[in-house]
């Protein structure tokens, strides 16, 4: 762990002007222990932890501003978040400092200064979802927490073919939860790519935004479309009429990683 002897050995190191910096980090986690990203009171979160380690090894008490919320039990492979720092601490030893307090299942990947003005939610251009379908009959116990498994053969061809109905710019109000708080259900899909590995099946889902459970039911209409729960103009009648009835199932958690945000800095 790095020591109050660790910091003022740097503070003397540098010569520091009292600017605040804006800081945006690279975060990976397994949310399978989590409430979700968003602090909350009694529960542990993604935030909450990573709060309380710069509070801890830096002494700054500080707010991380995410490029998105991630539910309970949902992962990350490159989540973004920034936080103003006022602390003399090179930038470039943030991740070791913070990954030295954190638990290990959240890890600090990268640390970078970026301009005043940015925000990590506001200020991207798009964001990647992940879904991993464990497509087999046979129990795996260590994929419980780290894929949704789908015992029955998948059309990984079918699902990519279904899936171009949906790329573009939608109303996507048929493909939401009802717990959905927004008057804008517009979002763009740039992109939905659908591919096979042996038993898995990764679907990457890349958007300018995406409500509330946006991701898995779009994932589980392609899933029940390939199953033949859904037609094609089920589908296309979830887009046309909002009729979240007409799309598919809310596919579980697990399955979900937060898999990047692209900004322009």
């Amino acid at each position: 762990m790095f020591s109050v002897k660790y910091l003022i050995y740097f503070s003397r190191q540098l010569l520091y002007n009292g600017h605040m910096k804006r800081i945006l980090l690279t975060i990976e986690y397994d949310g399978a222990n989590y409430s979700g990203w968003q602090k909350q009171p009694n529960v542990k979160t993604i935030q909450g932890e990573i709060e309380h380690a710069i509070e801890t090894s830096i002494g700054q008490t500080v707010e991380v501003f995410g490029s998105g919320r991630t539910d309970a039990g949902v992962h990350a492979l490159a989540q973004k978040a920034h936080f103003d720092l006022n602390v003399p601490v090179p930038v470039s030893k943030l991740p070791d400092i913070l990954n030295n307090v954190l638990p290990p299942d959240i890890a600090i990947k990268d640390a970078q200064q970026v301009p005043d003005d940015f925000h990590a939610r506001f200020s991207q251009k798009k964001k990647i979802y992940r879904y991993k379908i464990y497509n087999s009959p046979n129990k795996n116990a260590f994929l419980a927490n780290r894929a949704a498994q789908i015992k029955q053969q998948l059309d990984v061809v079918c699902m990519q073919d279904i899936a171009q109905y949906l790329v573009g710019e939608h109303d996507f109000r048929g493909f939401c939860s009802a717990q959905t708080c927004t008057e804008n259900f517009i979002r763009t899909i740039f992109s939905i790519d659908v591919a096979r590995d042996g038993d898995f099946i990764k679907i990457d889902v890349c958007g300018n935004g995406f409500l509330y459970n946006m991701v898995r039911i779009i994932v589980g209409t392609l899933v029940d479309f390939s199953l033949g729960k859904l037609t094609k103009d089920d589908v296309l009648l979830a887009l046309k009429t909002g009729d979240r009835a007409r799309a598919g199932q809310t596919m579980p958690p697990q399955g979900l990683y937060l898999k990047d945000a692209i900004y322009q800095i």
